[in-house]
């Protein structure tokens, strides 16, 4: 392939992944205000600003859009993880991981709501990705923090429990933002709110952990 061909299609390639971008950011939003059954087609190209044709050029249809929307969401969450390693300091890994969930949360508290709801529906469409692909990464990353245990770097914990309660205190505030901002007094969690309960949870579990409480300044 000459360079005058290699152009043009890195640029339709780039085209294709914004495209595909708007929509799965759109489909987050209008899954997690509609659900599943409720969000159609039509209202997620309005949301993205697209042509319908082009969400079915992409996804197919609404199914293979909500399941791409979820694949995406759970890639996400997983990708901090990788910090979680032998030779890393386990304040600076955990304490890591729990503040890039905490942000995600802020930044995309849709996709928090739109994973939840289809949990609280049994998983009908990410029991395979919560038994496969999520399975393996915990389980990996529990080995990790066993490891540290037994090195005495940290206090003995239940390594596989201490994902569940990361995941439910970082997804709180996206899922319960009403509840949070309800108690706080507040429309909506400003950047203060944020930065005040990234620090509570990330000095929470740390603690807990029997680690070192880091600043992030």
């Amino acid at each position: 392939m000459t360079s005058t061909t290699q152009a043009p299609a890195d640029a339709k390639g780039q085209i294709r992944q914004a495209n595909e971008e708007r929509i799965l950011a759109a489909a987050e939003r209008v899954f997690a205000g509609a659900g599943f059954s409720g969000a159609t087609m039509a209202q997620i190209a309005d949301e993205s600003g697209l042509p319908k044709a082009n969400l079915h050029y992409y996804f197919g249809n609404k199914d293979g859009l909500y399941r791409a929307v979820l694949a995406r969401i759970l890639e996400d969450w997983l990708a901090p993880t990788h910090g979680i390693t032998p030779e890393a300091d386990p304040a600076q890994a955990i304490g890591g991981y729990i503040r890039s969930k905490m942000a995600m949360s802020a930044a995309r508290p849709h996709a928090s709501k739109v994973w939840a709801n289809e949990l609280l529906h049994g998983a009908p469409v990410v029991r395979h990705l919560l038994a496969t692909e999520l399975r393996a990464t915990v389980r990996a990353k529990a080995a990790v923090i066993d490891q540290w245990i037994a090195e005495g770097k940290m206090a003995p914990v239940d390594s596989t429990h201490l994902f569940f309660t990361l995941w439910a205190a970082t997804q709180t505030y996206a899922d319960f933002d009403v509840q949070v901002c309800a108690v706080l007094g507040r429309p909506k969690l400003t950047r203060a709110d944020q930065a005040r309960a990234t620090e509570h949870v990330v000095a929470l579990l740390l603690r807990g952990c029997g680690l070192e409480v880091l600043s992030n300044k």
